[in-house]
């Protein structure tokens, strides 16, 4: 069972950057998709960024410019390079995977089978 460990996150002034790391403790084999969810405190758990085995990328509209998904094989380890931060980007920043590609659905997070524990981000004005 492969086990995802966010990290990363901290507290920021607005426009600053943060890039959070997701490290798997046994990279998948393909297919598989994975992606950064986020959740403010009283809110729902929000996508935020995705990507698959074929380097396929989607961004949500709030974070499109600003954030980047990448992913280091090698390194068996996930990213989100977020720049120009905001004060609502403030939240608990989840990793997640699921053995499969998807297709229609990027961002649900029912879809997802793999949960880190979560790094807190911070952006203050």
């Amino acid at each position: 069972q492969a086990q995802l460990v966010e990290s990363g996150g901290g507290s920021v002034q607005s426009g600053g950057s943060l890039r959070l790391s997701c490290a798997v403790s046994e990279w998948f084999y393909s297919p598989y998709s994975m992606a950064w969810f986020r959740q403010p405190p009283g809110k729902e758990r929000d996508g935020v960024a995705f990507i698959d085995d074929e380097g396929t990328t989607r961004y949500a509209d709030s974070v499109k410019g600003r954030f980047t998904i990448s992913q280091d094989n090698t390194r068996n380890t996930l990213y989100l390079q977020m720049n120009s931060l905001k004060p609502e980007d403030t939240a608990m920043y989840f990793c997640a995977a699921v053995r499969r590609r998807l297709f229609f659905r990027l961002l649900e997070p029912t879809d997802y089978n793999y949960w880190g524990q979560g790094t807190q981000v911070t952006v203050s004005s």
